[in-house]
């Protein structure tokens, strides 16, 4: 597993670091430059559709779920290869270079970066939630009439799950979102299940667990995102921004802290009930400074941990009054 930059963007515009490794999966979105459209007509979208399919034979990429709208699109897509950036660099150059050229136009078809939360595969429910997600988006926008089925948007990868096997697109991966609604084959009966369930759903789109989709960078449990949280850590710079600078701060100081109490055969709460000045803290604080950047993310000592916790913009002694010198650095 291996943590690269993507695009390369002036040193004083925060940007989010781009995480790539076999395997991963991400809910990718990119909407049109000052959110205009990004299709014209139909003979675009299959363009579109067209262009994809070609990046996933460039690339093998495998796609688990896809919806065009007006002016952005959803894509679910898995990386075998780890290669989203460049594949993402081919595919957007590619279908706006073609878009360009059908309408005799010129410049940026697309707004900045794409956005590409990483999603935990693995049968954790977590895929499920992103898919649904996308395929819940035309009715979400009202672009289809409440009495309107999902299948009759054309433009999403729901139709297609609602395929033979044989009519679908060649780079739609199905099994695993079928897994994930514990359909065990991909037949029609297994297909009338998979459509009323989701139907079902259509009135609870805005629930708490789509929040994770709509903002941050990963959507996971705890043992899938920490260790790319490490991972990160080392590549993370002044120039990068967002919810995982803070997360890989926090990572790296806590992870500090838990060995540091190993090796002193320390308890959560000795951490925080020894005395001012004892050299175990001094040490651990010497190396918090040394090792971590987490000053503007993190403060020390929260009530339970003895540590570290997120705050807005600012630090502060708690009360189990650490000694400064055990204080996370400042101005990392």
């Amino acid at each position: 597993m291996t943590v690269r930059h993507g695009f390369v963007t002036l040193p004083a515009v925060a940007r989010k670091l781009r995480v790539e490794y076999p395997g991963a999966i991400y809910h990718v979105l990119n909407r049109g430059d000052r959110r205009e459209p990004i299709f014209r007509d139909d003979e675009d979208r299959k363009q579109f559709l067209g262009t994809l399919g070609e990046a996933c034979a460039k690339a093998g990429w495998q796609v688990h779920a896809l919806c065009l709208m007006p002016s952005h699109f959803h894509l679910v897509v898995e990386t075998p290869r780890g290669d989203l950036v460049a594949g993402m660099k081919w595919f957007l150059g590619t279908y706006t270079s073609r878009f360009n050229g059908r309408h005799k136009l010129f410049g940026h078809l697309f707004s900045g970066r794409y956005k590409a939360l990483i999603v935990e595969g693995g049968g954790t429910g977590y895929l499920k939630t992103v898919c649904d997600y996308v395929h819940l988006n035309p009715a979400r926008a009202k672009l289809l009439k409440p009495e309107q089925a999902l299948r009759e948007y054309r433009w999403s990868s729901w139709p297609e799950y609602l395929k033979g096997s044989a009519r679908r697109w060649l780079w739609l991966r199905v099994d695993r979102l079928l897994g994930e609604y514990r359909i065990a084959q991909d037949k029609a009966a297994g297909q009338r299940r998979l459509e009323a369930t989701l139907e079902e759903r259509r009135g609870a789109e805005e629930g708490e667990e789509f929040k994770a989709v709509r903002r941050g960078w990963c959507l996971g449990s705890t043992g899938f995102r920490d260790p790319l949280l490490e991972l990160m850590a080392g590549e993370m710079g002044e120039h990068h921004g967002g919810e995982e600078r803070q997360e890989t701060a926090i990572a790296v100081a806590e992870r500090i802290v838990r060995e540091e109490r190993r090796r002193l055969g320390w308890s959560e709460a000795g951490l925080a009930n020894r005395r001012k000045g004892e050299a175990g803290k001094v040490a651990l604080a010497r190396r918090l400074r040394r090792e971590s950047r987490a000053a503007d993310a993190i403060r020390p000592v929260p009530p339970r941990s003895g540590f570290v916790q997120q705050t807005g913009c600012r630090q502060r002694r708690d009360r189990a009054s650490v000694d400064k010198r055990t204080a996370l650095a400042r101005r990392a």
